[in-house]
């Protein structure tokens, strides 16, 4: 340090970290190149498949792996074909799971034997089927998107099926209102070259599939197959070198055989950009098949192939989802039943639908099997003593008797109504579902107790005398609903919130559910600060209370048909609103997340509380109806100037009048007369999937 200055000392402290950065840094370069290209980590593709004309390891590298039990190849699957194998990929489809429960189903109900790869291809029933849009429950074809198209193609014909599952995707979309005009005439079919109508006539002049661009090549220039299948693979691969190359290849011999460079300049051009959304006729014939197949039991079978839907819906949410849609179809869904229900969903002879006894909460697989096995050999159940009496007690024990109840299982036995199970009389202690349990095995003690002496044959049972069950009020229907819901997950009687579906898809509601994701994460409070939310729901309890310090406030859980949450109101919120939230109240609460004073915290800060039947009245600014004006039919015209005489009121009517192949709108609006939006119109637009509805909210 001596003869250096504290400026000195302080360069070269910055020159050697730079040295040693440097140093450093070159290290890591020098490990970088010999890590790049090695392999990092080893992954099994679930589905992929290797095929090979020999013995694998003659061929490629293999080792073996804990996950699975067979060999798996060294080589990566985006190349492992050029070793002179075949990788396939073979995927699980649910579909093929409910196509075999429905044909079991039928063979128990009908006695019919469907031979599902055998039905005729020009069944008009399952055509009607798709020209209706009935295809939820469907494969392939049940979007709202897709509903919308079937509707206007009206397919006749198993063709249509396959390109409207090519073309339903987001690049080749755009080209479907085409397709169905040029089906019905509407517009012209036109081809580049008359050469091309050999393989475009089948889709109406326009290219659809990866087979039709491969065949066009052969016939138009001088490709080979194998230069058709190289093309086919730069398509999908959006192979940029490789098309450029085929190009010029395409065109001159394209030229050779006499066709205009004009014509083929614009063919190939097209086919780019076809090559964005190019899809194989082979897969999307095999798709269509399958869909087909479960239209044509939908539309011959409708209640054996729904049960079979239900049974492997996967959660609530589709479970509700698709029962809603058989009360559509006019199908009822029955709860459970001791003498109609089997494990899954199921048809019983009046071709409804019975929920399975196996989706019950605390009924056991053995317990489902002795009883049906019971009913099986000796008959159906005649009272619930009947019951008790034959059933095996050490499977189907009291907390399957109690699950069994609340979901409605002994409904069939009209004697007595559900709360009588579970009340206790005045002076008693136990229950009746007790009393029955005891009842049960005194009866079956005493009879085997019979068998095993010499007087076997005397009827020493008879002498056990069926308990009496005291009368009771019945449930109220927010506490059935709620036993039902705890054991089946849904609500099965009903729900209180049935009748306001159009309140729910029109005026903003915020799904329960969603708003608890919301209210347990102070993140999305944060971000959703201010944002109003609506909650459409049920008053499920009421606690009404006073502080320590005398003021009033409430709390109160709410519900809809995705979950529960809880409210806390204060002071004037309490006072203002506490009246409307009584137990099995239907009410619109609406409020906001703000920021506690003087805290980083958010609470939720109720705004507004309606009861739910004064929505429509309240808050309806304006009702929009846009259809397609070639679905516009004289009824409803009649409907509509009807219904707008019979219910006047303040909410504005929209009509909007759509010409899709021109890109026409016409915006008709009522001036001086508005309408009150009522159950008759809610009816009425329900029965018209074809018109589209907004609302505009006061």
């Amino acid at each position: 340090k001596e003869g250096y200055g504290n400026d000195d000392i302080e360069n070269i402290k910055r020159l050697r970290e730079v040295y040693e950065s440097k140093s450093m840094q070159s290290d890591v370069l020098h490990h970088a190149e010999r890590l790049e290209g090695s392999v990092r980590n080893t992954g099994v593709h679930a589905a992929g498949i290797i095929i090979a004309p020999k013995d694998l390891t003659e061929l490629i590298p293999i080792f073996t792996s804990k996950d699975t039990t067979l060999c798996i190849t060294q080589i990566e699957g985006s190349i492992i074909e050029d070793s002179g194998v075949i990788k396939m990929d073979f995927l699980g489809l649910k579909t093929l799971t409910i196509l075999k429960n429905a044909l079991e189903l039928i063979r128990q109900n009908h006695g019919v034997e469907v031979n599902i790869d055998d039905l005729p291809l020009d069944d008009a029933k399952t055509f009607e089927l798709y020209q209706r849009a009935d295809t939820i429950g469907t494969f392939q074809f049940e979007s709202p998107g897709m509903q919308k198209y079937l509707r206007e193609l009206k397919s006749d014909k198993f063709a249509d099926l396959i390109a409207m599952n090519a073309l339903y995707r987001p690049g080749p979309m755009a080209y479907i209102p085409k397709y169905v005009d040029r089906k019905h005439g509407r517009e012209e079919v036109s081809y580049d070259l008359p050469e091309m109508a050999e393989y475009l006539e089948e889709t109406y002049g326009i290219t659809v599939y990866k087979e039709q661009v491969m065949l066009l090549a052969q016939k138009l220039s001088t490709f080979s197959k194998g230069d058709a299948d190289v093309l086919r693979k730069a398509m999908g691969k959006k192979d940029r070198k490789t098309l450029d190359k085929m190009k010029s290849k395409f065109i001159e011999g394209a030229i050779s055989k006499g066709h205009p460079k004009d014509k083929l300049e614009k063919i190939w051009t097209d086919w780019e950009a076809f090559a964005q959304y190019a899809f194989n006729k082979s897969h999307s014939t095999c798709y269509a098949y399958v869909a087909y197949q479960t239209a044509y039991l939908k539309a011959h079978y409708p209640a054996e192939y729904m049960a079979a839907v239900l049974n492997n819906a996967g959660n609530i949410e589709k479970l509700t989802f698709f029962m809603e849609e058989c009360k559509k179809m006019g199908i009822k869904v029955l709860g459970p039943d001791i003498n109609e229900s089997l494990k899954g969903f199921a048809v019983n002879k009046a071709g409804e639908i019975r929920f399975g006894l196996g989706g019950l909460k605390g009924v056991g697989e053995a317990a489902v099997e002795s009883i049906i096995e019971e009913r099986k050999t000796n008959g159906d159940f005649s009272t619930i003593f009947d019951f008790i009496k034959r059933i095996n007690q050490r499977t189907v024990n009291k907390k399957t008797l109690e699950s069994l109840v609340y979901a409605g299982g002994f409904d069939c036995f009209t004697e007595l109504h559900r709360a009588q199970y579970f009340c206790v009389p005045e002076g008693e202690t136990v229950c009746g579902l007790e009393k029955i349990v005891k009842y049960g095995n005194i009866v079956q003690t005493q009879s085997v107790q019979t068998s095993n002496t010499l007087f076997g044959d005397l009827p020493m049972v008879l002498d056990v005398k069926t308990p009496h069950i005291q009368p009771c009020p019945h449930w109220p229907l927010t506490e059935q609903l709620d036993h039902e819901k705890q054991v089946t997950g849904i609500y099965l009687s009903g729900h209180p919130l049935d009748h306001y579906k159009f309140e729910f898809n029109h005026y903003g509601v915020t799904p329960v559910g969603e708003f608890n994701e919301v209210k347990d994460s102070q993140m999305l409070q944060q971000a959703n600060a201010n944002k109003t939310f609506k909650l459409l729901c049920l008053v499920a309890e009421a606690n009404h209370r006073l502080s320590r310090q005398g003021n009033k406030f409430g709390t109160f859980v709410v519900e809809d048909y995705t979950a529960k949450t809880e409210l806390v109101l204060f002071g004037d919120d309490y006072v203002r609103y506490h009246h409307y939230l009584e137990l099995g109240s239907a009410v619109l609460i609406c409020g906001c997340f703000k920021q506690r004073m003087y805290k980083n915290e958010f609470e939720f800060r109720v705004s507004s509380i309606m009861l739910v039947e004064n929505i429509k009245r309240q808050l309806t600014k304006q009702l929009q109806l846009a259809v397609d004006v070639r679905n516009i039919q004289k009824g409803m015209i009649e409907f509509l100037e009807e219904n707008l005489k019979k219910h006047p009121g303040g909410a504005t009517l929209k009509v909007v009048v759509s010409e899709p192949k021109e890109n026409l709108l016409v915006n008709l609006v009522t001036i001086n007369n508005g309408l009150e939006v009522n159950d008759d119109l809610i009816n009425f637009l329900a029965q018209q999937p074809e018109i589209e509805v907004q609302v505009a909210t006061a």
